[in-house]
């Protein structure tokens, strides 16, 4: 049986494949093209895709032979699920492993824009450090302001964790109460308008669906505090884009903290040049340890589906036809 890569990943995920199937790798640090993705996944058994890789009904009915997609990220907004499954394909994720890695990012973020640490960095490195001055780069405090977590999962409940440390008042809005969440960081669930309203730094840890789209839009920038800051470590078309260039620009918000991009790799110009906006090439998981482990789970879950078992880490078991 065929495996197909479609990007260079950590070694230790290509060895455990190797050791057991032919495995054909997409030996570039560029995104794969749609028609060399189409032509690598035909006569394979198993797909190891990317995040940036689109995985879509064309893709899927080309692939005769396709058992399982085991898709490098815990989101897997990127794969037609349903097709998937009426197809009985397996659809994997790696979740858990990346949930500290990306609340610390978060954090990262959190404390950067705040404290203008990326535009102190370029002040200093650009000679124009002359001394210690009482108004010099002044930022905004993190320490017993309110937090808010747009999606209590366990990236929201370990970001609300880290910010238990800095006294902050957490609160936090899901589609559904999160009690073990509240009991291990005192978060408390607010009303979306509220929550939206209250919020010094809001953060988003919620998977891209189609209710999640464009949840904060000029309508929610109306109603934030115009000393607030959003920080987007999920998905970006979670934000309207446009919509939030316009809020940063006329000080409806402070500022912003961003990871991810509504048209990635794209990113709308004008934020390149905002000094209170902090832009990162989607780094959330980018740690070492963290996508050497992601890339040992996803060959893993290919192995499980190939040697006749249920793979640990499906995310459509129950859609399975």
């Amino acid at each position: 049986m065929k495996v197909f890569i479609t990007r260079k990943i950590p070694e230790e995920g290509i060895s455990l494949l190797k050791n057991m199937f032919e495995v054909e790798l997409h030996d570039s640090d560029e995104p794969i093209s749609y028609e060399s993705l189409l032509k690598g996944v035909k006569d394979a058994s198993g797909l190891f895709c990317l995040l940036s890789d689109r995985i879509d009904k064309r893709i899927i009915e080309s692939a005769s032979k396709l058992k399982v997609i085991a898709n490098y990220a815990a989101g897997y907004n990127n794969i037609d699920i349903e097709t998937a499954s009426l197809k009985g394909i397996y659809v994997t994720n790696t979740p858990d492993v990346l949930t500290e890695t990306t609340a610390d990012l978060a954090w990262a973020l959190i404390l950067s824009v705040a404290r203008k640490i990326v535009e102190s960095d370029q002040f200093l490195r650009s000679g124009k450090f002359k001394g210690w001055g009482p108004k010099l780069l002044l930022g905004n405090d993190v320490f017993g302001k309110t937090l808010g977590i747009l999606g209590m999962g366990k990236i929201g409940t370990a970001v609300a964790k880290r910010g238990t440390g800095f006294s902050m008042d957490i609160i936090y809005h899901s589609p559904n109460r999160k009690l073990d969440s509240e009991k291990s960081t005192g978060a408390k669930y607010v009303p979306f308008d509220e929550f939206i309203s209250r919020s010094d730094f809001l953060s988003l840890n919620l998977p891209l669906t189609k209710n999640s789209e464009h949840i904060i839009s000029t309508n929610e920038f109306d109603k934030m505090k115009p000393s607030a800051f959003l920080i987007n470590t999920a998905r970006g078309p979670i934000v309207d884009e446009k919509a939030l260039v316009s809020a940063l620009k006329v000080g409806k918000i402070k500022g912003a903290g961003l990871d991810v991009f509504e048209f990635e790799p794209k990113i709308e110009r004008e934020l390149l040049s905002m000094k209170n906006v902090v832009l990162l090439p989607h780094i959330g998981s980018a740690s070492e340890y963290t996508r050497e482990k992601m890339s040992q789970i996803s060959a893993e879950s290919i192995i499980e589906v190939l040697t006749g078992k249920i793979p640990a880490n499906c995310v459509n078991t129950g859609l399975l036809k």
